[in-house]
């Protein structure tokens, strides 16, 4: 996963050189690198029982056996600071619309089904803010807010301002 999702920053695997912006900017320019990078992207989304139903747009929907992975994802916290890696990584690679998907996917399982309630305080603290843009961080937020009960203890945005979104 490490290996597979390189970062501009230190990780828990001492021995991973941090990604310099060169290296990012070649990434992108090989057309091989980003499909394989695409690939263990769905790769990694199928171990957590999440398929990718479209790579133009990034639209995710539970894989067959997402039950028996789900299973995984709530017993396993360690599974969290991978998937905060993945978001972070899919940033830097160019997938924002990547990104934006898979946190909409995570809050709906936590926040809405209920299906990833040990997932629910990295999918708030962590994953909302791996999205660079501005605008779709403040929509996933304002989505966030409208799904979490009790509303009145929702501490990752200002209400005020929630309450008046468009």
């Amino acid at each position: 996963c490490f290996r597979l999702f390189p970062l501009r920053e230190h990780g828990m695997n001492w021995r991973a050189k941090p990604l310099t912006s060169q290296e990012i900017q070649a990434f992108k320019r090989s057309k091989e690198v980003m499909e394989r990078f695409v690939r263990a992207y769905e790769l990694m989304l199928r171990f957590y029982g999440i398929i990718l139903v479209n790579k133009e747009t990034g639209e995710l929907n539970r894989a067959e056996n997402w039950a028996d992975r789900f299973e995984n994802l709530n017993r396993f916290s360690h599974n969290n600071l991978r998937i905060t890696r993945i978001l972070k990584c899919l940033g830097e690679m160019g997938y924002e619309h990547y990104q934006v998907h898979l946190v909409k996917f995570f809050l709906t399982e936590t926040l809405v089904k209920g299906t990833l309630p040990n997932v629910k305080r990295s999918a708030l603290d962590y994953f909302l803010f791996t999205v660079r843009s501005k605008r779709r961080r403040r929509e996933l937020v304002h989505y966030a807010w409208q799904h979490f009960k009790p509303q009145e203890d929702f501490v990752w945005g200002p209400k005020e301002k929630l309450q008046k979104y468009r």
